[in-house]
């Protein structure tokens, strides 16, 4: 149950954290304007909240494992949003980035 609610918070603060990365850029690069630039570092600042709902209490460890999962999930977002197709490196790094985050949240440990 531990992994699962782990997993869970690793989805929500990911679109979060992508999302608000996303309307930043298109606020700025797209030139959408400063309502989507506000929207994007308010769900910034909410991937961060939803960051300390984390099992565990390592900082470190976890931001850690959120970049493993910002490079898949930036990948399969821009797949979504804007019609990026991925090459075969591009998701061989994406599957080694979530291994790290596995190995990083979940791998055994003795006393911590």
């Amino acid at each position: 149950m531990l992994v699962a609610r782990s997993a869970a918070l690793f989805v929500v603060a990911a679109l979060f954290e992508i999302g608000g990365a996303w309307l930043v850029w298109q606020g700025v690069r797209e030139h959408r304007g400063w309502l989507w630039i506000t929207g994007g570092i308010l769900a910034l600042g909410a991937y961060g909240f939803v960051a300390t709902f984390q099992p565990d209490a390592h900082f470190g460890r976890i931001l850690a494992a959120y970049g493993g999962i910002f490079v898949a999930g930036s990948i399969l977002w821009g797949m979504v949003a804007d019609g990026y197709r991925p090459d075969r490196w591009d998701v061989t790094g994406a599957l080694v980035c979530l291994a790290g985050m596995a190995l990083i949240m979940w791998a055994p440990r003795n006393g911590g």
